[in-house]
């Protein structure tokens, strides 16, 4: 299914004081605005996903799931700086009539949350039910609800942080050097970078399973290997994997906006910046997750007036968000169904402890 496109043919300003001579976004919708235009889903998607939330999300977005296009008009843009349809490094220059490549402006968390908002009004959406993501997404759904507090009236954030953590930059600056180790990444193609592309995958997956994730699904089953290992072949694999369907310059440019994120910045502090947030908030961690660890999520829960916290016990570390769809679905449903009070409870009995 083909994304729809809204052209903004405006300059856009962006956070650094740049900005695009114009913008595309690519968008899906699935389902039907209702009459009282209040079964809005609004997804916002991590680094490499595209706006087609149906195929990334399944078992919680589809038609049998519990977010479906027959109770619920769903939209899922694609991120700005993205190589699926949005304006970003592969779009051409209005100007100079060349591709943008690794001269792509730099973007932030809130340049991307700016463009959707263009977008929503696009759309004649004037409040949003719910508003979901994960990970980079989840980033988005807070700087959202900071800028627009009135437009939600349920937040659900992922696995994700108030800023991004010195960890988490230097995952992500391991890997653009491992793009730009790769000559052809300066080459400025469709092509470049690919290498340096693989192997960045083969450093983020690290982060986002764990060592127990790797003991078992990449086990041995034999004492005799001494090259050729499952989990060598498993990272060849996967890096070739995101080069045949993502692009070096636009992975660049995502992970360079997750690092900028920072619901703090031009604020107060990051506490008073989460505190304006109004939506009744679900705020989900992972065990096992080592890149977004719990206790990130925990301050989130802290300072968000209107909130829950919920844990899941997952083997799958960070990539739980997209694989223990099961679970979210229960933690979801009954944050939909509870009608008690909105109060984190099992943080409440930690500070009384």
């Amino acid at each position: 299914m083909a994304p729809q496109k809204f052209i903004y043919d405006q300059a856009f300003q962006l956070e650094n004081g740049e900005s695009l001579p114009s913008l595309e976004i690519a968008y899906h919708t699935f389902g039907t605005l209702n009459k009282n235009k209040d079964n809005v889903i609004w997804v916002c998607h991590a680094l490499t996903a595209n706006s087609n939330v149906l195929e990334w999300w399944p078992g919680l977005f589809g038609a049998n799931d519990f977010f479906n296009p027959s109770e619920h008009f769903i939209v899922c843009a694609n991120n700005l700086g993205s190589c699926y349809g949005t304006t970003g490094p592969l779009t051409e220059n209005k100007f100079s009539k060349q591709k943008w490549f690794s001269y792509f402006p730099v973007i932030t968390i809130r340049d991307m949350v700016n463009a959707h908002d263009l977008l929503r009004a696009h759309l004649g959406i004037e409040k949003i039910n719910t508003i979901i993501g994960g990970s980079q997404g989840a980033q988005q759904v807070l700087e959202y609800n900071i800028l627009k507090p009135s437009l939600f009236e349920n937040a659900i954030v992922i696995a994700t942080n108030a800023r991004h953590s010195a960890w988490g930059i230097a995952l992500n600056e391991s890997q653009r050097l491992a793009i730009k180790a790769d000559r052809t990444y300066y080459s400025n193609t469709e092509n470049g970078g690919e290498k340096g592309l693989a192997a960045a995958r083969s450093i983020a997956l690290l982060s986002y399973r764990n060592y127990n994730t790797y003991n078992e699904t990449q086990k041995e089953k034999h004492d005799e290997k001494i090259t050729d290992f499952n989990s060598s072949e498993y990272q060849r694999y996967q890096g070739q994997k995101l080069v045949n369907r993502f692009n070096a310059y636009s992975y660049v440019t995502l992970s360079q906006a997750m690092d900028s994120h920072n619901v703090g910045r031009a604020k107060v502090s990051a506490e008073k910046a989460l505190n304006t947030i109004t939506a009744k908030t679900l705020v989900v961690g992972i065990s096992s997750d080592i890149l977004f660890p719990p206790s990130e999520q925990e301050y989130l829960a802290k300072h968000i007036k209107k909130s829950k916290f919920k844990l899941i016990d997952s083997f799958y570390g960070h990539d739980g968000f997209l694989i223990e769809t099961q679970k979210l679905t229960k933690i979801i449903s009954s944050f939909f169904q509870s009608g008690k009070p909105f109060i984190n409870e099992n943080l409440a009995l930690s500070f009384l402890n």
